[in-house]
């Protein structure tokens, strides 16, 4: 028998296939290089300096759209996928929401809705990272509500013009395209929107305590005149921009577990050099409490997300499921972070570790594609058949 694994306790990594780990270290040891290093100056500064560097480095790896299929996408499995989320958000959310907004939201719209010559034309170049793209849904007064967004495009002649504003956009600033929703005279459609056109504008938001290190933006459409073919013709309706969330969610039930993992290892490491009382921290029972809950949770929150991976490579994930693992993993990650600060005491609040970097960006992820609320509403529906969202 093998001996116990204190950083693999449940023996997960059995489940996966060479191939799977290779992809794990390749994301571990990018994020080692490039983004550990730096990501507490950059949290720090409120900014993410390299941006650029970081995207085509991140195409280069294959972890941009990595879990679609051709147009130069990597043709990743689901479960490979979260891997490398959960690797991505070890290192800080923003990171992970830069490679989820790209693939997992615009990519995977485009791929999904688009038309052969919308995906030919920006697919593999966002693939490679040399194209920047954001998503546009959530507006200043509508997060919850999408359906009821303020957002309008109207034809003119063959033309659509769109006007509104989206707000709390990840990538919004650099991005080179957007998809962008918005309500016409017959239904909600998706428009692929380069952000140089004539009426688009994306100033950055300032002032974030959270995901400082990741650009956020709003989308300002003042008369955007775009061409007929601009529209992502395969799609009409909520289910067009829900489906692309469900895909993004999907990596967020992944990589919280990976914010866990980083707050649960150090204060492992950290309970076992800090003194107090003659001896290290990890010698007192109270200390062991906590370090053999937090284990629990992360574990735990790590195979629910590999069940909801081979459910989704298996083409039987629901989003119902989805929220389930939302839900409870954002939310026992935060609870991770918060116990792993109070085993670092003051020092859990410096920069020099990384908990309560980790602890305020998962306020963020906690809220976003889809609050805590939603999700049970989501989940209480499935369980009664009763609709309690209006």
């Amino acid at each position: 028998m093998a001996p116990f694994d204190p950083a693999d306790p449940l023996g997960i990594d059995d489940l996966l296939e060479p191939e799977d780990l290779a992809i794990r270290e390749t994301v571990r040891t990018w994020t080692a290089d490039r983004v550990l290093p730096y990501v507490a100056d950059w949290y720090e500064r409120g900014e993410l300096p390299e941006i650029r560097e970081l995207a085509r480095e991140l195409g280069e790896i294959g972890a941009l759209g990595m879990s679609l299929s051709g147009y130069g996408c990597a043709g990743a499995s689901a479960v490979q996928y979260g891997l490398a989320c959960l690797e991505l958000e070890a290192a800080d959310s923003g990171i992970r929401s830069l490679v989820s907004v790209q693939g997992s939201l615009a990519m995977y719209a485009i791929h999904r809705f688009g038309s052969e010559e919308q995906k030919q034309t920006w697919l593999p170049r966002m693939a490679a990272g040399e194209v920047i793209g954001c998503f546009g849904l959530t507006e200043p007064d509508h997060g919850s509500d999408p359906g009821s967004m303020r957002t309008y495009a109207k034809k003119d002649g063959t033309d659509w013009v769109l006007n509104g504003r989206k707000m709390w956009i990840t990538n919004g600033s650099v991005a080179e395209v957007a998809v962008v929703w918005a309500q016409t005279d017959d239904a909600i459609r998706g428009f692929v929107v380069p952000t140089d056109t004539p009426g688009f504008s994306a100033p950055e938001i300032k002032h974030k305590w959270s995901l400082r290190a990741s650009v956020t933006s709003e989308l300002v459409l003042d008369d955007v005149r775009l061409p007929a073919d601009a529209v992502l013709s395969e799609v009409a309706g909520l289910k067009g921009p829900l489906s692309c969330l469900s895909h993004a969610r999907y990596g967020i039930v992944w990589g919280a577990m990976g914010a866990a993992r980083s707050c649960f290892e150090t204060a492992v490491d950290y309970a076992k050099t800090r003194e107090q009382f003659g001896r290290p921290i990890g010698g007192f029972q109270l200390t062991q409490a906590k370090l053999a809950d937090m284990a629990v949770e992360l574990h735990k929150g790590i195979l629910l997300a590999h069940h909801l991976g081979r459910r989704m490579d298996a083409g039987r994930l629901r989003p119902e499921q989805v929220s389930f693992g939302k839900l409870n993993n954002v939310r026992e990650a935060i609870e991770i972070c918060r116990t792993a600060r109070t085993i670092l005491g003051a020092n859990g609040i410096s920069l020099e570790y990384p908990v309560m970097r980790h602890a305020t960006n998962l306020e963020s992820v906690l809220t976003y594609e889809g609050t805590v609320e939603m999700h049970q509403l989501v989940l209480g529906k499935a369980l009664t058949g009763l609709d309690a969202f209006r």
